[in-house]
C-alpha cells in the first residue's frame, strides 16, 4: 500500500562514526548466565565475518553478538549524536582504509554499548580494520504517517519504510505491519525503564518455554521485524493494553538474566492503530536486498 508521510521536510544529515573494537574487562572475562555457568567468548563490538542480517541470532557461541561491523563516535557527544539520527535502513560510507568508498546500510543501534551496527558485504569486510571510519546519511527521524497521526516513526529511513510497506495492509483504520511473530509484553526484558529508545534497544527475553515455543522464537534472525504486544514507545518503553510497537532483531540471543535478542523500535502506537501481519520475509535483508531469505 502507499503510505502518505512529511518525507519532504525529513531532514537529511551526516554523522561519523568508527569501528569499534570489541572490549573485555580486566578481570570479567567470564559472563555468568542465568543457570550459574561462567562463559567465556564474543560479544558485542567489532568486525563479525560470517554473521549478517537474515542469518540466525539463537544459539550462537557468543552473547549479544553484533552482525556485521560494530561502530561508534569516541567522542560522547558525539555518539548520541550518531545513535539518535542514524535510522535503519540509512545508507553508510566507508571513508578510510582499504575499503574506502563501499556502501553499506545501518542495520540497528545497540544499547549500554552504544553501537550503530552496519551491513556490508563480505568483500568489504575483508578490506577493513578496526578504527576505519564510516559516515552515516543520517535520514528518518522526524519521519510521520500523516493518516495515521496516533503512529510513531522511530528510527526508520523513508525508503525502507516505502519498501516495507509493499506488505502492508490496511482494515477497518488499522494498519497491518508485516512482522514474523509476535512478542508478549512479559517477555522483554533489558532496556525496560529507559527515558527514549530513538538511539537504542531493548531484549526479548528467551527462557520462558511456553512463550519460546509459542513464539518460535528459536526461528529468530538478525533483521526479523516483531511485533511487541501492549507496548508504547512515545517516550520509554511502556506497558499499554491494546497498544502495539514493530521493531528489528539487532543483536543475538544472551545466556544472561533479563537479556535476549535485542529489538529496535521502528514504529509505535498506544491505541492500537497498528497490528502484526505474520509473513515469512519481513526481514530488512529481504527489503534491502542484501540476502535472499529461505
Amino acid at each position: 500500500m502507499e503510505l502518505n508521510t512529511n518525507r519532504d521536510k525529513v531532514v537529511a544529515q551526516s554523522v561519523m562514526g568508527q569501528l569499534h573494537h570489541p572490549v573485555i574487562k580486566p578481570g570479567k572475562i567470564h559472563r555468568v548466565g542465568f543457570d550459574g555457568v561462567g562463559r567465556v567468548g564474543p560479544a558485542h563490538g567489532g568486525i563479525t565475518y560470517d554473521i549478517e542480517i537474515g542469518d540466525s541470532c539463537m544459539g550462537l557461541a557468543g552473547d549479544h553478538v553484533e552482525p556485521g561491523a560494530s561502530t561508534k563516535n569516541m567522542t560522547p557527544e558525539e555518539n548520541v549524536a550518531y545513535t539518535h539520527l542514524s535510522c535503519v535502513g540509512n545508507t553508510a560510507t566507508v571513508v578510510s582504509g582499504a575499503a574506502a568508498g563501499d556502501k553499506g546500510f545501518v542495520t540497528g543501534k545497540h544499547g549500554g554499548i552504544d553501537h550503530v551496527m552496519i551491513w556490508f558485504s563480505q568483500e568489504t569486510l575483508n578490506k577493513m580494520v578496526c578504527d576505519d571510519r564510516i559516515q552515516v546519511k543520517a535520514y528518518g527521524q522526524g519521519l510521520k504517517l500523516t493518516d495515521y497521526p496516533d503512529v510513531q516513526c522511530m528510527s526508520l529511513d523513508p525508503d525502507l519504510l516505502d519498501k516495507i510497506s509493499e506488505d502492508m495492509e490496511e482494515k477497518d483504520g488499522k494498519l497491518y505491519v508485516p512482522v514474523v511473530t509476535v512478542i508478549p509484553a512479559h517477555c522483554m526484558g533489558s532496556g525496560l525503564g529507559q527515558a527514549e529508545l530513538f538511539g537504542s534497544d531493548y531484549d526479548i527475553m528467551t527462557r520462558d518455554k511456553r512463550a519460546y515455543e509459542e513464539c518460535r522464537m528459536a526461528d529468530l534472525r538478525y533483521g526479523d521485524l516483531v511485533y511487541i504486544q501492549d507496548h508504547v514507545n512515545y517516550y520509554g518503553p511502556d506497558y499499554l493494553e491494546g497498544a502495539g510497537s514493530v521493531g528489528v532483531i539487532i543483536h543475538g540471543d544472551s545466556n544472561l538474566c533479563g537479556h535476549g535478542p535485542g529489538v529496535t523500535v521502528l514504529l509505535t502506537s498506544g491505541s492500537g492503530t497498528i497490528q502484526p501481519k505474520i509473513c515469512s520475509h519481513a526481514n530488512i535483508a529481504h527489503y534491502l536486498g542484501t540476502k535472499k531469505l529461505d
